[in-house]
């Protein structure tokens, strides 16, 4: 594990920031509204207000009013919504912020992520939950892991049956957005030759995209989500990782802007993954989980120690189920690597079924 240094951090800053604005303006170029200013303590703050589908009046938070804001409700008013003449500029922040961080990038990779947000994917929820999400947690933890905990050959991308995104809703084609790669991808059957897909792969290659929902109580069969035009697979444990995602971004010469679990709730949910991976080759992927957990976890002990309570709290309060293998994977991370200096609290396992999946 590296630190980034300082200038390296706010580079990565100002890249998200402008992403953030380039994607905003998207949004809001689909929408009637008008853009408003809230001061909150001396800063004030950009938002986007519009009426939704229902009626009912929406705040699209846009960042803070600095240059580009500022720009980029100037191109509003004058009835412009294209602002790639940013890109330049965020390819050259991209750079940079590679360089300082020592980081290395896997093209082919990158480019399927990108072909998935060209779609839209995270702007109708998407979440990147495996170890792309682990990699840029690492730049919002101001920090480079090494090369060998960040190799993989699997995209697993998790979405909700149901928007949970206040912005009009858009059909992002998974499918057709991997036919575009010409890589080569296809739908992998499943054993159930009745069950649609939810796996995408390239004969004679290891790459995969694997793509997740939580489970529910009314079916463990794969569900088709229209507004991907594809199927997902039902997980347990899922929902906790997905509660409130965060914005990311995946360097590259063409940097990508994507959604990844909040770090402490990656970490914390690696714990219970650790322990309910059940085949030969899951059970081979343990050790990665519970490294990637106590990495993370020693961070954020370090920067933020107050998120890891609370996300602990709300992890083992969702049932029995959750609070056993969760303190399994406790024990394994801090047998095998070593403890933290943070003390989580273990109460005693509750009887109640609580929220089991």
């Amino acid at each position: 594990m590296y630190e980034i240094d300082i200038q390296t951090r706010t580079l990565y800053a100002e890249l998200l920031e402008m992403m953030l604005i380039i994607e905003a303006s998207r949004t809001i170029a689909s929408l009637k509204g008008s853009f408003a200013i809230k001061e909150v303590k001396g800063e004030e703050y950009v938002y986007f207000r519009y009426y939704n589908a229902t009626g009912g009046l929406e705040d699209l938070y846009i960042g803070t009013r600095n240059e580009q804001t500022e720009s980029l409700m100037r191109d509003h008013a004058q009835g412009k919504s294209d602002v790639t003449e940013m890109g330049e500029k965020l390819k050259r922040l991209s750079m940079q912020v590679l360089a300082g961080a020592r980081m290395l990038t896997d093209k082919s990779m990158t480019r399927i992520i990108r072909s998935l947000a060209d779609t839209g994917v995270f702007r109708n929820g998407g979440v990147l939950v495996g170890t792309h999400a682990f990699q840029a947690a690492g730049l919002t933890l101001g920090v480079s892991w090494s090369p060998e905990t960040t190799m993989t050959t699997d995209i697993d991308l998790a979405v909700e049956r149901k928007v949970a995104v206040a912005i009009p809703v858009i059909d992002a084609d998974i499918p057709a957005a991997l036919d575009s790669l010409k890589m080569g991808f296809y739908p992998v059957p499943r054993l159930k030759h009745n069950e649609p897909s939810t796996n995408f792969a390239i004969r004679k290659s290891l790459l995969r995209l694997d793509v997740l929902t939580p489970k529910t109580k009314e079916s463990d069969a794969p569900i088709f989500i229209k507004r991907f035009n594809c199927a997902a697979e039902p997980l347990s444990y899922l929902s906790y990782l997905m509660e409130s995602p965060e914005p990311a971004v995946l360097l590259d010469a063409s940097p990508v802007l994507v959604n990844i679990p909040q770090p402490v709730r990656y970490a914390l949910h690696k714990l219970i993954v650790s322990q309910v991976r059940n085949s030969t080759i899951g059970k081979a992927k343990v050790p990665k989980d519970l490294y990637q957990a106590h990495q993370i976890l020693s961070v954020i002990q370090d920067t933020r120690p107050f998120e890891i309570e609370p996300a602990w709290q709300d992890l083992i309060s969702r049932g029995s189920k959750w609070q056993k293998q969760a303190e399994a994977g406790l024990l394994a991370m801090e047998s095998r690597y070593g403890k933290l200096d943070v003390q989580l609290t273990v109460p005693k396992v509750q009887q109640s079924k609580g929220r089991s999946r």
